[in-house]
């Protein structure tokens, strides 16, 4: 029996290495070829942004190295097993037969399959992208396979969705973001001073030599949104640079708190009024 195993070490362990071997040198080789040429593919002008090209190349080439991926070590595999005396003409043979069976089993994987072509091919979302999934979870983009979207939330936790389920995919980093806020002010603001100020510091926020760079449009005063129980909602808005929205929205809160401080602005607080009916009068006795 150890002679067995001595003889067939020494005839097979070698050549096994050997194929193992290649096949991480063919895999790392074709991983630094497709990342080139699918660089130099993309490089087209067309992008409307620096970052939308990078994102593009990365969800490409993360598609491409695990197709490659797979590819290799099943050869790898079909070669190990020939090596070790095992006849791989019938296990080819019967993949055809198997991929059928398989096929009217595995429907849902057809169509996983099927949607991550069309999220690939019409650009729907990128591996950085922050996006919202059937309204049901968000998070950033971690991974992206034909079959799967990996999504990273707030809170840490890994959301694996196959691409075949997805109906509404919101991608909230495409191309720019907007600051969209609503603030409430007291019914007794003088609305023209209000929007002045309003106007101003977001001004202030575009011209500043941090947040300017993340600013395309100065946030400003938009409107009157909303006759509120105990305050007058305004809408202000803006346009950032993709997924700096929040960041932007945070600092020009800050900033016009204290505005508001500085000029006797007031946020108010729910309040209700409330009115007491007089008590009626007592009938005098006869």
């Amino acid at each position: 029996m150890v002679d067995t195993i001595t003889e067939f070490a020494k005839n097979h362990v070698v050549t096994v290495l050997v194929i193992c071997g290649v096949a991480v040198v063919v895999r790392r080789f074709l991983h630094t070829l497709t990342t080139k040429l699918i660089k130099r593919a993309l490089h087209t002008g067309s992008f409307k942004s620096a970052r939308d090209e990078e994102l593009r190349e990365d969800t490409t080439i993360s598609i491409i190295h695990s197709i490659s991926t797979v590819a290799v070590w099943v050869i790898a595999s079909m070669l190990v097993l020939s090596e070790i005396g095992i006849d791989i003409a019938p296990l080819i043979a019967g993949a055809g037969v198997v991929g059928l069976a398989v096929g009217f089993g595995a429907q849902s994987l057809v169509k996983d399959v099927i949607a991550g072509m069309f999220v690939l091919l019409e650009n729907q979302y990128r591996v950085g992208d922050i996006v919202e999934i059937n309204k049901t979870v968000s998070g950033v983009v971690e991974q992206f396979t034909l079959r799967t979207t990996a999504l990273r939330d707030l809170d840490g936790m890994l959301h694996h969705v196959p691409n075949g389920i997805i109906e509404i995919a919101t991608n909230k980093t495409m191309d720019f973001a907007r600051v969209n806020l609503d603030i409430g002010v007291a019914y007794d603001t003088d609305i023209d001073t209000l929007e002045k100020i309003v106007n101003q510091v977001g001004t202030d926020m575009a011209e500043d030599e941090e947040w300017g760079p993340h600013i395309q449009d100065a946030p400003q005063f938009r409107r009157i949104q909303e006759f509120g129980d105990s305050a007058i909602l305004v809408k202000i808005v803006g346009k950032t640079e993709p997924i700096k929205q929040w960041m932007v929205t945070g600092e020009l809160r800050r900033r016009l708190k204290k505005a508001f401080d500085e000029n006797g602005i007031e946020i108010p607080f729910p309040q209700r009024v409330m009115h007491t009916a007089p008590k009626p009068s007592a009938k005098k006795k006869k």
